[in-house]
């Protein structure tokens, strides 16, 4: 079958072929769109236990924006991803994170 071709089997399950370059580039964004969203919930997380004590206010004021920052990076990660696939003859997905 060719690189980027979908199949529909008799059982109704369906079979998309990829090229092997596509799958670990479609990986590799997926792990780093993780570990972004796993960052942005650290920064919001301390942040939020910082905010409770007076002390510590200003430095959870700083992580609440560290984190809204770091929820600009996930549209930028996934914009990179759409060029980079485009470049090796990828394809977009509706299953793409």
């Amino acid at each position: 079958m060719p690189p980027h071709e979908t199949h529909v089997h008799p059982d109704g399950t369906l079979t998309l072929h990829l090229g092997q370059r596509e799958l670990v580039l479609r990986r590799r964004y997926e792990t780093l769109s993780i570990a972004n969203d796993l960052l942005v919930a650290v920064w919001f997380l301390v942040g939020s236990f910082l905010f409770l004590d007076a002390a510590t206010t200003e430095i959870g004021t700083w992580l609440f924006i560290v984190g809204s920052a770091e929820l600009a990076v996930r549209p930028v990660i996934r914009l990179s991803r759409r060029v980079h696939l485009r470049k090796v003859g990828g394809h977009e997905s509706a299953a793409d994170f």
